[in-house]
């Protein structure tokens, strides 16, 4: 995910420093090419030789080491940074970074920095609810800084409140979220849609499918980190819900009509890859059902075609994608719905297929639209939104181009047709004082009465 960039890690005197080396580790994992550089403070919670050690690259400290390579250490650092994260930041060099003061290593680095600067304090709550700390953290986010939000819990000191560091995986997802992607979905709004709807047969039992989420949530996280307002409506789920999102969340069918449509008119580009039940029980048990000697049916009835609705309301420019899951006819039966629902994208995927269908981590997809097919082989599901994203944008692309030459024309059409106009009025001026010059003539030509 990060493969081609050099994050440096600022790790300062907290004693969640030691957190500190299972973010470098997993960042190395991530394929980033990841340089630690910690204050004085910070080497009496943790030595340098374990950054060392999981990044490959030597710990900077001291500003003035003498056992350098001849260039100026923290200028070079910070021309090829794409990130400075610092985790944790102590209130100190909160203050320090502030102010712009540059007394060591790290935020002489800092300040040389044109990169996105995060910065996750960790310290005692009270010292973190202090005016001067949260004034300092203000002033960092006036300067472009993100700050990322402490987490809540038992600290160190046994106090009780906000100022623990985030788990790792939070500080990576907001590092993802500045640097994975180059930002070619800024501001638009993206809807997506995941999970399994459940719908209720009595107090106790459902109706439901397989699906954990995982697709749709790849989608919105993909389309988060390239810049998109992403609201995600989701049903039941067992994979982790993306950060940065905001989220909706639902239960049945109809539960996700409503909450779709409250908000489709506002949105750029809706991906729908929820698995969305057809039928729903035509009513609901307000008891437990008893269970009793023979068979049981249950009468269902169709639910409203979320797809079929978006398609029938769109706006203009509006851009429309469903997902189809099909275990025969696959292309067939996904192409027909591209045409009968209104929409310009289908992904089509057969479950049957070993590594697609509920579940995995991979997927198998088609994608349908009015211009062809694509077939990709087997992808992680997070390559598989970045190429659904990547063909969405593209046809968004052709749509705009088109609507430009459409306007272009219509304003050519207009221009004609004014300046036929003008030259109907200038001819019709022209006859008007030619008649009057020949009225005049013929009256002055005139016999005068006596």
């Amino acid at each position: 995910m990060l493969q081609g960039k050099t994050v440096l890690l600022g790790v300062t005197g907290s004693i969640a420093a030691y957190k500190a080396a299972q973010l470098a580790s997993d960042l190395v994992k991530l394929h980033a090419d990841v340089h630690v550089l910690m204050t004085k403070n910070a080497l009496n919670f943790i030595h340098p030789i374990t950054f060392e050690t999981l990044t490959g690259h030597k710990c900077l400290v001291d500003t003035f080491d003498r056992n350098f390579e001849f260039e100026v250490e923290h200028i070079s650092l910070a021309k090829k940074a794409d990130a400075f994260l610092i985790a944790p930041a102590s209130a100190n060099v909160i203050g320090k970074i502030a102010g712009g003061i540059a007394d060591d290593m790290l935020t002489t680095t800092l300040l040389a920095c044109t990169c996105p600067i995060l910065i996750a304090p960790a310290m005692n709550t009270r010292m973190y609810e202090n005016p001067i700390v949260q004034e300092n953290l203000e002033k960092c986010k006036k300067y472009g800084m993100v700050i990322i939000e402490p987490a809540t819990g038992l600290l160190a000191c046994k106090d009780e409140g906000k100022g623990k560091l985030p788990p790792v995986q939070m500080l990576i997802e907001a590092l993802l979220k500045e640097i994975r992607f180059e930002k070619d979905m800024q501001d638009l709004n993206v809807l997506v849609t995941a999970g399994a709807t459940m719908e209720s047969m009595d107090p106790v039992r459902f109706i439901t499918n397989h699906s954990s989420g995982k697709m749709g949530f790849a989608l919105a996280q993909v389309a988060m980190q390239r810049g998109a307002k992403v609201t995600l409506v989701k049903a039941n789920t067992t994979a982790p819900v993306p950060s940065f999102v905001k989220c909706v969340n639902v239960k049945s069918a109809r539960d996700m009509y409503e909450a779709v449509r409250a908000v489709a008119g506002s949105m750029d580009i809706i991906v729908k890859a929820a698995a969305v039940a057809d039928y729903t029980p035509a009513e609901v048990a307000g008891e437990k059902m008893k269970k009793k000697d023979g068979e049981l049916s249950i009468p269902l009835k169709r639910t409203t075609d979320i797809l079929a609705y978006l398609g029938q309301n769109r706006r203009a420019g509006q851009l429309l994608c469903g997902f189809s899951m099909e275990t025969e006819h696959m292309l067939e039966n996904s192409a027909e719905k591209l045409t009968k629902k209104n929409v310009d994208m289908i992904v089509a995927n057969n479950v049957k297929v070993e590594g697609a269908g509920f579940g995995t981590e991979t997927n198998v997809v088609t994608l349908i639209t009015r211009s062809g097919v694509t077939e990709l082989p087997l992808m992680s599901k997070d390559e598989v939104a970045g190429r659904i994203f990547d063909e969405l944008l593209q046809l968004r692309s052709k749509k705009q181009e088109q609507e430009k030459g459409l306007a272009e024309e219509i304003k050519k059409l207009g221009d004609e047709s004014q300046e036929t106009e003008e030259i109907y009025r200038g001819e019709k001026k022209t006859e008007e004082q030619q008649e009057d010059v020949t009225t005049e003539q013929q009256s002055e030509g005139a016999p005068k009465e006596a």
